[in-house]
């Protein structure tokens, strides 16, 4: 008991606490540095967890099987999105990549190292393992690791990024629960994020953006 009461708290802190206290400006919104601290603190802490299986972390597992559903499921779910855009965004539809294409080709490039896989070390892996006693194995963590990956994009000051990350939250951690394996979440992951930041949503997700 005392040991669920404690995760609660830890929980409660790490991942409503910090960013309530970073989207009131009580802490600097450097979400980089922050996002890069955490990943090398989670890493740490699951490399020196004897109960964690680390093949987590660098195994594709049963990836073969589960590829073409996952890029179905991940283009229908584009498409829908670009449609959106189009309809009731024209404006902002390819901006990024016609404004600055070499800044964009750099983003596709760094976006799913810099941001993604620390985001999914977090999120998922770190995520599953420490607060499975809380949230149990099944929906109920996938909806949990849903709505906290969600919520810190309060920082951002928006309620698309908070929105269209708790839907991504979702696939991406029913991607991580089904496969076992961080390295095909990663991939869900940058397939969204890339094309978030080709149809020109981008700026929602980065410092600075409120709307």
């Amino acid at each position: 008991m005392l040991r669920l009461v404690l995760l609660s708290l830890e929980f409660s802190a790490l991942f409503v606490g910090v960013p309530l206290l970073v989207y009131y400006r009580l802490m600097p919104n450097f979400p980089i540095p922050y996002l890069l601290i955490a990943a090398v603190a989670v890493f740490l802490i699951l490399r020196s967890d004897p109960s964690f299986d680390s093949s987590h972390l660098t195994s594709w597992h049963n990836v073969r099987s589960q590829l073409l559903p996952l890029l179905v499921r991940d283009a229908l779910f584009l498409v829908l999105i670009g449609l959106a855009v189009r309809v009731f965004a024209p404006q902002l539809l390819f901006s990024f990549l016609k404004r600055a294409p070499g800044f964009w080709a750099l983003v596709m490039l760094l976006y799913p190292l810099v941001s993604v896989y620390p985001q999914e070390l977090i999120y998922r892996a770190f995520f599953f393992h420490r607060y499975a006693p809380l949230f149990g194995s099944g929906l109920l963590i996938i909806a949990a690791s849903a709505f906290a990956f969600g919520f810190v994009h309060i920082i951002f000051g928006n309620w698309l990024a908070v929105i269209l990350c708790i839907i991504g939250g979702f696939l991406f951690s029913l991607t991580y629960q089904h496969s076992g394996s961080l390295l095909f979440a990663c991939l869900d992951h940058a397939l969204f994020g890339n094309f978030i930041f080709t149809i020109g949503l981008g700026q929602f997700f980065y410092h600075g953006s409120r709307v």
